[in-house]
């Protein structure tokens, strides 16, 4: 097996560009799997913003997608997607259909507008950009692409969160499986240790402390505030059905759940997309323990993504903060 970079790109085939506006506080990211992939997607949050979305679910047509767009900008962010599709046009990328080379691709949006400026947002060039940049190997973590303008612990007030950001990380298991994920991670809740029970990141206290986000809900009620949502993918050399992608996508959740307290809220869009690029072939003994990794990765990429995150537009970083302590 090819050096491993504990991302998403371990597995064979999967690519990640990003294009980053440190000024306006805002990004976007590609997942390219250019030769397709067997999708899944499962959205838990209540509040997502998401593409083509339906596609990937079992019952419906697309057996194979080419890119997942992961954006800042909320709504307006979807613009960066036909910039996607223009550059896998040109490439040749796609399924044929009609006799036209069709790029099938997905995506989703956080919100990122209460960062930096609002008035500026992925659009078409960005996400042409993005698809450009792509490429395997290491991965950009932190405060890029679609990490960008990310914040994370919200739930005491949007004057003391902390930087989110995006992060990358992989598992290997059996024969030369590989399953990784891709983490944008802006949530309203705070970022754990599962493990310790440690808090990574929470609402700024005092000198470098935390406040007990729990505690805080006890005491009141908090309406949540506005701007989240943790997106990612999943992504495993195995093949797969697209039943079985899609059960990944909705296992990859509990590591989510396992990294992000609270999780899946009225105030979030948390949404996982599933690629399964089919170059090994897996016998069903195996998948619970794909998709056991897979919950892993994502857990592991989400602790990565806040505490790579650099200060942006106000909002201090993870490791800034632990440093006033």
């Amino acid at each position: 097996m090819a050096e491993l970079n504990d991302a998403i790109t371990d597995v064979h085939g999967v690519k990640v560009g990003h294009w980053t506006d440190l000024d306006a506080a805002t990004g976007c990211t590609v997942v390219l799997c250019e030769a397709g992939a067997m999708p899944g997607v499962d959205v838990r949050g209540a509040s997502p913003g998401g593409h083509d979305t339906d596609l990937m679910k079992p019952g419906y047509a697309a057996q194979a997608v080419n890119a997942v767009v992961l954006t800042g900008g909320s709504l307006f962010g979807m613009a960066s997607i036909p910039g996607v599709v223009r550059w896998c046009e040109e490439q040749g990328i796609g399924i044929t259909f009609a006799r036209q080379r069709i790029p099938i691709v997905t995506g989703a949006v956080i919100f990122d507008l209460n960062t930096g400026r609002a008035d500026v947002r992925p659009g078409f060039d960005a996400g042409y950009a993005a698809a450009g940049a792509a490429k395997s190997g290491r991965v950009g973590e932190g405060t890029v692409g679609a990490g960008t303008g990310a914040t994370v612990a919200k739930l005491m007030g949007a004057d003391r969160n902390l930087k989110g950001g995006i992060g990358t990380a992989s598992e290997t298991f059996g024969d030369g499986f590989v399953v990784g994920a891709l983490m944008v991670v802006n949530a309203v809740g705070d970022i754990v240790d599962s493990a310790t029970g440690e808090v990574i990141a929470g609402p700024r206290g005092e000198n470098g402390a935390f406040l007990d986000t729990v505690a805080g809900l006890r005491a009141r009620s908090r309406r949540a505030p506005e701007g989240n949502t943790t997106i990612g993918v999943v992504a495993t050399n195995a093949k797969l059905t697209k039943e079985q992608s899609n059960r990944l996508a909705a296992i990859a959740h509990d590591g989510m759940a396992r990294a992000i307290r609270p999780v899946h809220t009225t105030g979030d869009g948390d949404t996982m997309f599933a690629l399964a690029t089919g170059e090994k072939e897996m016998a069903s003994t195996r998948i619970i323990a794909l998709e056991t990794l897979a919950a892993l990765a994502v857990e592991r990429a989400i602790h990565k993504a806040v505490l790579a995150a650099t200060p942006l537009a106000g909002v201090p970083s993870v490791t800034d903060w632990r440093a006033k302590a």
